[in-house]
């Protein structure tokens, strides 16, 4: 049976919070440099997987043009928090399990801590993750059913495939709690918004999230039932798993979901960094 203690999961895709932040930083600050050098940001995947840097284009300034304006770090991720929210209602239209629309998420996640938005276009990824998380999980769906002319890079995943998602987690915990089961599966989704499973392992975002449900629903004394936890395993104490669990709460409610009118600037912006002519109409 597979285990989260010992997979790749574990040892190559839970960060720090510092390490997140400079990983979007980098490459935002690539992106803007080939805005810069380029005068657009957009790059192709070829066929054999080589990136294509943007045509070169005549220097703007010398033309009396200038520079679309690239988009800030925040922007980015309101831009990627948008799609992994379209991964799940894409997820929901066909009836997919949730460990598909997490598997999806995750995979997205991974892509973007490597490539900017501006880089490579956010609907494309998102579709190429949940195709390829139908595929890991042996769940049929064609690609034509989610989008022709699908190209994915999955060096940008580093081969790593097997994700372990927090609902399975939930389905462990839940020997004491069956009436939390579809509400915590509410708030995982919300958890899948955040950071969070960049930061923390399956199990800890499944106990937030049976937490927080249990917060409303009163179904059992959740401080007695960590204490049985902890009865069982000594890998982490009791106060230290308390402090998590009000990390991942708190990143829930941090959590900006970006407004219809916010969208449409940012993706304006986006379009003009992609081809920088469309500033002119």
């Amino acid at each position: 049976m597979a285990d989260f203690r010992t997979s790749t999961h574990k040892a190559r895709w839970i960060f720090t919070h510092h390490e997140l932040v400079e990983k979007h930083q980098a490459t935002n600050q690539r992106a803007v440099m080939t805005l810069e050098q380029y005068g657009a940001t957009r790059l192709e995947v070829d066929i054999d997987g080589s990136i294509s840097y943007p045509e070169q284009q005549v220097d703007s300034r010398e033309n009396g043009h200038n520079l679309p304006d690239p988009l800030t770090v925040e922007e980015e991720q309101l831009i990627r928090i948008f799609y992994e929210q379209k991964i799940q209602e894409v997820c929901g239209a066909f009836g997919f399990p949730h460990k598909i629309q997490a598997t999806a998420i995750i995979y997205f996640k991974r892509f973007y801590l490597q490539w900017s938005v501006m880089e490579h276009d956010p609907k494309h990824i998102m579709l190429t993750c949940v195709y390829a998380s139908c595929k890991v999980e042996e769940f049929h769906v064609s690609a034509e059913e989610l989008g022709k002319g699908i190209q994915q890079d999955h060096q940008s995943l580093g081969f790593d495939l097997i994700v372990y998602a927090p609902y399975r987690s939930i389905d462990g915990f839940l020997e004491d709690m069956e009436d939390l089961r579809d509400p915590a599966r509410l708030e995982v989704d919300k958890i899948m918004l955040t950071d969070a499973p960049l930061l923390f392992p399956p199990a800890q975002l499944a106990l937030a999230a049976l937490r927080k449900s249990n917060e409303v629903l009163k179904v059992l004394d959740f401080d007695r039932y960590l204490d049985n936890i902890f009865s069982r395993q000594h890998e982490q104490s009791c106060y230290e798993l308390e402090e998590t669990l009000n990390a991942i709460e708190s990143l829930m409610k941090d959590v900006k979901i970006p407004a219809a009118k916010e969208m449409r600037h940012i993706d304006r912006k986006l379009k003009c960094c992609w081809n920088p002519s469309l500033q002119e109409e």
